[in-house]
């Protein structure tokens, strides 16, 4: 089988894999690759047969599940104002169900407490429960009076 076929059944099968997302495809385009490159060489249909068995088993046996594994982690990092949630805050000004001022990480944050009845005093320390747009919800670390 001439090279280009293969190219063409790798193109159609990138192509495939574009549309279904299951890393099937994908891998078997690169075996597809693979048996080009035999062909390229001169082998007969016989080896690229083989070439192709034999890396799209690869794909599919090693590959595939590493990737799949890597792809079902969440991210190692939170970025923007997710990261600030779980942190430790001081507050700034006292923080009630609906206004309050705290400094997180050296910034100064709108907050309101998670709980509604609760009332913050100034210099408490809390935890940032949640981030509703600008404003940070906290609770209280310690008991209040």
């Amino acid at each position: 089988m001439p090279w280009f076929a293969w190219l063409l059944a790798a193109a159609a099968l990138g192509a495939a894999e574009f549309f279904t997302l299951t890393l099937v495809f994908g891998l078997l385009a690169g075996a597809a690759l693979v048996a080009a490159v035999v062909a390229g060489v001169g082998i007969g249909l016989l080896g690229q047969l083989v070439a192709l068995g034999l890396a799209a088993v690869a794909g599919l046996a090693l590959v595939r599940p590493v990737a799949l594994r890597h792809m079902a982690q969440g991210p190692l990092t939170h970025e923007g104002s997710d990261a600030l949630i779980g942190k430790r805050a001081e507050v700034m000004q006292e923080v009630t169900a609906t206004h309050g001022l705290i400094k997180i990480s050296g910034e100064e944050w709108s907050a309101r407490a998670l709980d509604e009845s609760l009332v913050i005093p100034v210099g408490a320390l809390v935890d940032v429960m949640e981030i509703e747009g600008a404003t940070a919800v906290v609770y209280p670390r310690e008991l209040l009076p």
